[in-house]
C-alpha cells in the first residue's frame, strides 16, 4: 500500500504520521480485495483519538494509567482519553421509575441460569487440521444419523465410539448451568429443548454429538433482585451516547481533512 494513494491525515494542523494510521488498519475489517475500506475506518479512527488527545492536552490532562490485569496497564493515550471522557461527560443515574419501566418492559428477560442436563458423544480432531476434521466431521453425521434412528442407543454408541471420558457413563456430562462449557457447545444447548439430539458441533476439541437430557428453566427474578444490574446497564447506555454526542461536538469544530469525517463537517 503506497503513501501516495492515500491523502496525509491533518486535525486541526497536526499530520498524523502515515505510519500510525498503516499500524491501525488491522485492528478494522474491510471487503477482500479492496484494502481502501480498511484504510478509511483507520483514517477515522485515528483522526478522532488524535482530536480527543489535542482536547486533553487543551484541558492540561496528564497520564495516570490504570492497572487493566496483572502484569497489564494502560498506554499513556489510553490514560488520557478516559480521563478526558471522565471529566467531560457526565450522567445522573437513571429516576427509579425509569428503571422499573425498563424491568416492566418484558420481565422475563430477567432470569437465573438455566441447569441443563447433558450427555455427548466426543470425535476427538485438531480443528488446525483440515483433514482430520474432516474424518471427524463425516464420522460425527454417521453416527448422529444412526442415534436419531434410534435414539436408545445414544449410550451405547457413546461407550464405543466417543473420545471423551465421559463414554464409561454413556456419554453423561452431569448438569452444567451458563459459562461452564466452550462458547460453541453452550450456544447449541441454549437452543435446545429436552430429549432433543443435535446435530454436530465443532468445538476446539471435535465434533459433538449432544443430547439434552433433562432442562431446568431459569426462574424468572423479581425486580428488587434485578433493578441494580438494570440501573447499571441504563446508566452505561446513557454514558455511552453522551460520550459520542461529546465526540461528536469536537468533529464539528475541529478542521479534519484525509479522513472521512471530513464529509460531516462540510455538511455544518
Amino acid at each position: 500500500m503506497e503513501h501516495s494513494l492515500f491523502a496525509d491525515v491533518v486535525v486541526n494542523g497536526e499530520t498524523v504520521p502515515f505510519t500510525a494510521v498503516a499500524a491501525e488498519t488491522q485492528n478494522h475489517a474491510g471487503p477482500r480485495g479492496v484494502p481502501g475500506t480498511a484504510w478509511r475506518k483507520a483514517a477515522d479512527a485515528i483522526a478522532i483519538r488524535t482530536l480527543l488527545l489535542q482536547e486533553a492536552k487543551r484541558r492540561g490532562i496528564e497520564a495516570d494509567p490504570q492497572s487493566l490485569a496483572p502484569g497489564k496497564s494502560e498506554s499513556e493515550e489510553e490514560a488520557v482519553i478516559r480521563q478526558l471522557l471522565d471529566e467531560a461527560v457526565d450522567v445522573a443515574p437513571p429516576e427509579p421509575e425509569a428503571v422499573r419501566r425498563e424491568w416492566k418492559k418484558n420481565p422475563s428477560r430477567f432470569r437465573s441460569p438455566p441447569l441443563w442436563e447433558v450427555s455427548h458423544i466426543l470425535l476427538v480432531c485438531d480443528p488446525e487440521n483440515e483433514a482430520a476434521v474432516e474424518l471427524a466431521r463425516l464420522r460425527a453425521e454417521a453416527i448422529y444419523a444412526d442415534v436419531q434412528k434410534d435414539p436408545a442407543s445414544f449410550a451405547s454408541v457413546a461407550e464405543r465410539e466417543s473420545g471423551c471420558p465421559s463414554k464409561k457413563m454413556g456419554g453423561f456430562l452431569g448438569q452444567m448451568r451458563p459459562g461452564d462449557t466452550v462458547r460453541e457447545f453452550e450456544a447449541v444447548l441454549s437452543a435446545m429443548s429436552e430429549g432433543e439430539i443435535s446435530e454436530p458441533v465443532l468445538t476446539r476439541y471435535g465434533y459433538h454429538v449432544i443430547r439434552l437430557d433433562a432442562l431446568a428453566e431459569g426462574k424468572v427474578l423479581p425486580f428488587e433482585t434485578v433493578a441494580p444490574k438494570i440501573e447499571e446497564a441504563m446508566e452505561k447506555a446513557a454514558w455511552a451516547r453522551a460520550a459520542r454526542d461529546y465526540i461528536a461536538g469536537l468533529l464539528e469544530a475541529a478542521e479534519i481533512s484525509g479522513a472521512s469525517l471530513a464529509s460531516r463537517q462540510s455538511a455544518r
